[in-house]
């Protein structure tokens, strides 16, 4: 019986069955915590053998180089983001120490860096690693490095779309709050699977993404994650771009016979649904110490 990676209650429901159709094609389940109201993924594949399921030339999220006309608009979309993303992290926030947890390629580092801030990051990926020492001239930590800093060593913590891969929930929360200083702010973006597009996809939502996403998360949730430390939620604001990303794999998944032109479709309504809900595909929650 499968137990909240979070609470650890044995009291959960079948949230959905699905499969992993990114690569392994292997069949997995979505429980729902009854206590804490988390979605978990189960079976949950061990730290040693997880990074089996990362080991593909299409995971974009660690790949600028791979070819086709998804992966461009991935690229270039990713691109435009980086500049929203930097101005939710820093504005009216004084101190320049920046901690990009999951820093993938570096891109949003790299911008942080050109702007004049004192920027660390961390990736549980080797290759990430390697890559992104070399775009930024700089050493970028494992996550066990990270949790061996002083208290209080950054101003801004930012995780794009990272919460969702990690195991150990409490640690990671536990950490992130040591390790933000007083008046600090916290970014967390994940995928929402309250959104239009996650609700018309269901099983097919490819942010669903198991086994890589292990949590999967509202805001309710988060804030209850969150309620035993200092961090509040004091704003919450939309990845708009990630609804004809997320749509247009989702699509791919499904099997439609024209994935591009569909999931913009379907991208549009989950943008113009969200307008009334706030339910948007992607959501970047703001938490500050």
């Amino acid at each position: 019986m499968p137990t909240c990676p979070f609470c650890e209650s044995a009291a959960a429901d079948l949230h959905l069955q699905l499969k992993d159709y990114f690569l392994s094609k292997e069949d997995f389940e979505i429980y729902r915590c009854q206590q804490c109201g988390l979605l978990y993924t189960w079976p949950r594949p061990a730290d040693d053998v997880i990074g089996n399921y990362y080991k593909s030339e299409d995971y974009l999220s660690h790949n600028e180089s791979k070819k086709g006309l998804i992966p461009f608009i991935y690229n270039q979309v990713k691109r435009v983001n980086v500049a929203n993303k930097f101005k939710i992290a820093t504005q009216g926030v004084e101190g320049l120490r920046l901690l990009d947890f999951g820093c993938g390629v570096g891109d949003f580092l790299h911008f942080a860096q050109q702007k004049g801030y004192d920027i660390s990051g961390a990736d549980v990926s080797a290759d990430a690693r390697q890559f992104s020492t070399a775009k930024l001239g700089k050493k970028i930590m494992r996550p066990d490095e990270v949790f061996a800093l002083p208290d209080a060593s950054f101003d801004i913590i930012t995780m794009w779309h990272v919460l969702e891969h990690i195991s150990n929930l409490k640690r990671q929360v536990s950490e992130l709050n040591r390790l933000l200083a007083n008046g600090g702010r916290l970014i967390v973006a994940l995928p929402n699977y309250q959104s239009y597009d996650a609700q018309y996809y269901k099983d097919k939502w490819a942010a669903y993404d198991v086994p890589r996403h292990l949590n999967h998360f509202n805001q309710a949730t988060l804030e209850k994650i969150f309620s035993s430390t200092p961090l509040r939620l004091v704003s919450v604001k939309p990845l708009k771009w990630d609804a004809y990303y997320i749509s247009m794999m989702s699509e791919g998944y499904a099997g439609s016979g024209n994935a591009f032109l569909n999931g913009i479709l379907t991208g549009f309504k989950s943008n113009h649904a969200a307008r009334k809900s706030g339910q948007y595909s992607s959501l970047v929650y703001v938490f500050e110490r």
